[in-house]
């Protein structure tokens, strides 16, 4: 497996099977300046990838019967949506079917740094601050037609895990998921104060060939909307609390990993690739100015693959060798 990692990759890789290792490699440096090398136990960031936390902290809440899928917005947050439609449901934020005006439509630019041309990154360090972003904008289309990535849909989620719960949206998440799966190293960390053990995530000036810090090019602080860290071991923990209910039952997981989107690649806050011999391989992923992560779990196989790097990289297609390989070997 080793031969399948090129030399210039900068990040960690990890692969456990039944809660044993099977494969794990730090590669590159965590600090550039500095030449702090990446171990097993940095953390990176996850971009969009923690989603996935946000998905569960709600299905915990509509477990708990504090809200419902069909519990709408304009109920849980009573504020001026303007031409939002208040009637969006919690379903539909989940399953990015709301229509929900994104601050940042990743369809048409790829380049996130350009947000924070006109806003300053270093403001956004509440979701409350980034309604600003998308709030005055129109429905992109009707509520429930199709399927369309959305920030803001997620934004919106942390938003009501805050109106319920009366804490911010990373402190329930600590409490209700972090802490119960073992997660001592997954956080919300501001990039101008980054706790011990964090990975820097840098970007490529074309022109001069030289690495940069992405402390510039994103969000201050992490958001409904991803930016959380976390480390290769915390992931393990995470998917095997899971899929051992630990957070949720049976059956909300069963639904939670299933297809909820008629193109079948989505569940909730997690997405799925189809399998040719059982069913759906479920997955999360996040790529922006300095990150690169994917990180997924074979309920057949009880295995967990999370690759993530500081650098860009195509942990993409890195991930998909790591599948075949592992599938031809066992």
């Amino acid at each position: 497996m080793r031969n399948l990692v090129d030399e210039s990759f900068n990040g960690v890789i990890s692969i456990e099977e039944h809660g044993k290792w099977v494969f794990k490699q730090a590669y590159g440096e965590a600090d550039l300046a500095n030449q702090r090398l990446n171990r097993l136990e940095t953390k990176f960031s996850m971009a969009s990838a923690s989603k996935i936390f946000i998905a569960v902290a709600i299905l915990q809440l509509i477990e708990g019967k504090f809200i419902k899928f069909e519990s709408t917005i304009g109920e849980l947050l009573p504020m001026n949506w303007h031409h939002i439609d208040k009637s969006i449901t919690i379903r539909q934020l989940l399953t990015h079917t709301s229509g929900i005006p994104d601050y940042f439509d990743e369809s048409s630019d790829s380049d996130y740094a350009k947000l924070w041309e006109n806003y300053p990154n270093y403001r956004m360090r509440t979701d409350e601050e980034r309604l600003p972003l998308f709030l005055h904008k129109r429905m992109i289309f009707p509520k429930g037609q199709k399927f369309q990535y959305s920030q803001s849909g997620y934004v919106v989620l942390s938003l009501i895990i805050e109106a319920i719960t009366q804490l911010p949206f990373e402190r329930y998440l600590e409490k209700m998921i972090f802490v119960p799966c073992g997660m001592e190293d997954t956080g919300y960390y501001e990039l101008d104060r980054l706790p011990l053990h964090c990975a820097t995530g840098y970007c490529l000036d074309e022109e001069s060939q030289t690495y940069y810090s992405n402390i510039y090019s994103l969000d201050v602080k992490g958001s409904g909307a991803g930016g959380a860290y976390t480390t290769a071991k915390d992931m393990e923990r995470f998917w095997n609390s899971l899929i051992k209910n630990r957070l949720l039952s049976t059956s909300m997981i069963n639904e939670m990993l299933s297809p909820q989107v008629k193109e079948g690649w989505y569940g909730y806050g997690v997405w799925l690739k189809s399998l040719d011999d059982h069913g759906y391989l479920p997955f999360v992923q996040g790529s922006n100015k300095g990150v690169s992560f994917i990180s997924s779990y074979d309920r057949e196989k009880s295995r967990s693959i999370t690759i993530m790097s500081n650098f860009a990289q195509d942990v993409w297609t890195l991930h998909g060798n790591f599948y075949k390989a592992l599938s031809q070997s066992f």
